[in-house]
């Protein structure tokens, strides 16, 4: 089956840096486009970056400047570089394959704090 953890998350001070890794198994990973999302309780699921097979990449506004995203195909992991960190960044962020399936694959998920 596929499986994708996330890990990295943790509390981080205000302008500092973080990076998240999200390890997949179950499936060709090389094949398939990535993203990473991130969720405040009582609010929507926000998209946060996407990278392709090939490694071509987007990212939201509010993040574009401050984040990395990038895929290690050999290692079959993804990972999300983080910095210039606000209070505004935290949130549980998630690792996302959307095409791997009739549905969607999420990961459980870790959690990021930007406070001082």
């Amino acid at each position: 089956q596929v499986q994708l953890v996330e890990s990295g998350g943790g509390l981080v001070q205000p302008g500092g840096s973080l990076r998240l890794s999200c390890a997949a198994s179950g499936m060709i990973f090389s094949l398939w486009a990535m993203n990473w999302y991130r969720q405040v309780p009582g609010k929507e699921r926000e998209w946060v970056a996407s990278i392709t097979r090939d490694g071509s990449t987007n990212y939201a506004d509010s993040v574009k400047g401050r984040f990395t995203i990038s895929r290690d195909n050999a290692k079959k992991s993804l990972y999300l570089q983080m910095s210039s960190l606000t209070p505004g960044d935290t949130a549980v962020y998630y690792c996302n394959c959307p095409r791997c399936g009739p549905a969607t694959y999420w990961g459980q998920g870790t959690q990021v704090t930007v406070s001082s």
